[in-house]
Order: C-alpha cells, then structure tokens, then sequence
C-alpha cells in the first residue's frame, strides 16, 4: 500500500466510531479492508476472523490481533434536565474527562453532538475550581432543555453508547498523527497491510489475524478469538502509552519515534522469553528499531490470549503519547517500523523455530 493510502486508512480508522460493545462501524470498515486478502468471519461478539487466502489448514497457526474498540461512554440515566448521566467504558482518568466534545448514538442510529459539561468559573465557591468532580458527578449537555426532550426529540436513553469526538489531523513536514483512537486502531492496520504483503506468497505456518471486541473492559473478546484459533504462536499489535514526556530519560521506555515497544512485563502479562529475544535479535538484524519496557501497570489482548492455552506470545506496542484521552499524538514512522517487525517475524518464523520456543533453558 503506498504511504498516502496508508496515511487515509489510518485517518479513517482514527475517525471510526467504537466503543467496547459497540464496535460495528469499525467492524465493517476494517473487513472491507481486509477482505481482499483473507477469508472472513465474524461472531456474535463482533470478533472478526481474517484468515490468509493461501493458508493450507494442517499446519502451526500464528495469530495476530488487534482490538476494534476504544474508550469512550454509555448513557446511564437522563436527568430531569436532559442531562445525560453516564459511565466510562475503559480506563479513563476523571481530569481528562470534563469539556470533552462527545457524539451520542440515539436510539435510532443518528450521532447527536454534546459536551461533558462544566460550571463556568463565575458560579464557583472559592477553591471550587481546582476540584476536579468524580464521574459519577459529570453530565453530558446535548443541547436539551428537559429530560422529555432527549427522551422524545434527541431519542437518547439508558444504554445510548457516547463517543469523543476528535477528527484525526496529519502533518506532512513532521509525519506526526494527532487525534483520537489511535489505541488501537494503529494495530488493526498493521493487520491489513501485513496481509496486504504477505498476498500471494506462501509463509511457513498458517496467519489469522483477529480483530477482537471489548479490549478496554476486560479484554474479552480476546479469550474469545484464541479459544476459536487455538494459535500455536501468537503475536498482539497494540498501540502502547508513551512516556517520554514525562519520565527522565534514563527511565522512558517507549518514546515516540523510536519505534515500536516490546513489552517485558505489564500487571497482567509476562512473555515467552525464548520469544521475545528472537523477535529482538530479529529487529537488530533487520535494523528496526525498538524499545523493551518493563511496566507495573496496564494490560492488553496478550495476557488473555497466553492464558487460553499457553501459545508462546509477544506485544509489539505502536507508542501513543496521551493514551486514553481524546486526544493523542503517534509517529508514522513508529506504525512503519511495527509493520516492518511483525511482517519479519511471519516470513521468518518456522516450525523448528516455534518448537524452540517451548523448550526451558537455563
């Protein structure tokens, strides 16, 4: 795919409206994407299951994943004045939330714009203003006067999915995207421009790349996709938290533009090691540049899919500055050098080499 179509797909992508539960508009332009180069599935859950055209059937399977949602809102209750009461759905932080432009769903599938509403300072108690509320205390203005008219006019009521509502911008000179979604949208298009590559070619095991719902609640679908795949190997493109705007340098692990992180440790997740260090080796001869992190919070799809039946399993991390907010920073040449990775380690991966992988060393 040439760089300018790479560059549309993943402004597209960013824009795409998908929250855990509700991640049917991504759903459908991801597999109208992928589906030149694989056979489709979709589930229930809204997992989809993209497997190689040239796959054989009888052989190891490697999986890729990638998750379709991103954090955003559910209406909980309308207020008597047709504010909207809601929830999180994913790990927000209460200080990102308030002035956060929103669009609702409504019942009826139309996207209503809104605002998490704040108190202009001129009605603030002294101190009021260095308090941030508690979520449950936030409310989402849709332009409503009373809750008859969101009920009846905006059609908006309990279980209305809300999304941040960011366009995704592109800088040509600095190759910098600035928007919102990037986790982990980032990681779905690695899925179809790996297929896109590996079109027409034979690779050793047999590739499912799965884009998995509800990541951000508990990685759910994810159980899900490698309980159906049963992979023998399995590798997670997840767009990661960059630090390197706030930790000294001696201490940040994955900063933007210096390629994609390979996680060692996160509170849910510890990789095959045998792994881990081939796909560094690997990177090293192939000059791709990387990082490695050792994390003491998070987690993401790879702890739900080495948990399912011990495929030795790896994260390379696309790095976002600003991860869960509604507004992130990520480098091109950072999704580059994530592609670039997980294409070496699919043409390079062999039966022998997956086999070593199960072996204890000393």
């Amino acid at each position: 795919m040439e760089k300018a179509a790479q560059i549309q797909m993943l402004t597209d992508f960013s824009n795409a409206n998908a929250v855990p539960g509700f991640e049917h508009e991504f759903v459908k332009m991801f597999v109208d994407r992928i589906k030149p180069y694989a056979d489709i599935e979709i589930d229930g859950m809204l997992n989809v299951y993209a497997s190689k055209k040239e796959n054989q059937g009888k052989r190891p399977v490697i999986q890729l994943d990638a998750h379709s949602d991103a954090v955003g809102f559910m209406t909980q209750a309308v207020r008597p004045n047709g504010l909207l009461k809601f929830v999180p759905l994913g790990g927000w932080v209460k200080y990102n939330i308030p002035g956060t432009k929103v669009k609702v769903r409504n019942k009826e599938g139309a996207y209503i714009p809104g605002v998490v509403a704040t108190k202009p300072p001129h009605f603030m108690a002294a101190g009021e203003g260095d308090k941030v509320p508690e979520i449950a205390e936030m409310q989402i203005d849709v332009g409503s006067s009373s809750r008859k008219e969101t009920l009846e006019v905006f059609k908006i009521d309990t279980g209305c999915p809300i999304f941040v509502d960011v366009d995704c911008q592109y800088n040509e000179q600095t190759e910098v995207f600035f928007g919102k979604d990037f986790d982990d949208r980032f990681g779905a298009a690695v899925m179809v421009n790996l297929l896109e590559e590996l079109q027409g070619k034979q690779t050793n095991l047999d590739v499912v790349c799965a884009l998995s719902s509800q990541e951000e609640v508990g990685l759910r679908g994810a159980y899900v996709t490698a309980r159906k795949i049963k992979p023998d190997v399995a590798i997670v493109l997840e767009s990661c938290p960059a630090d390197d705007t706030f930790e000294p340098d001696w201490l940040s692990q994955t900063g933007m533009k210096r390629g994609p992180m390979l996680r060692d440790m996160d509170k849910t997740f510890i990789p095959n090691p045998i792994f881990q260090q081939y796909v560094c080796e690997l990177a090293d001869q192939r000059k791709i540049p990387y990082t490695r992190s050792v994390r003491t919070g998070g987690g993401q799809d790879g702890a739900a899919i080495y948990y399912e039946n011990g495929a030795p399993t790896i994260v390379i991390g696309i790095p976002v500055r600003y991860e869960h907010s509604p507004y992130c920073f990520a480098s091109y040449q950072d999704y580059q050098a994530s592609l670039a990775l997980a294409l070496a380690i699919v043409e390079d991966l062999t039966v022998e080499k997956l086999a070593s992988f199960k072996q204890p060393r000393l």
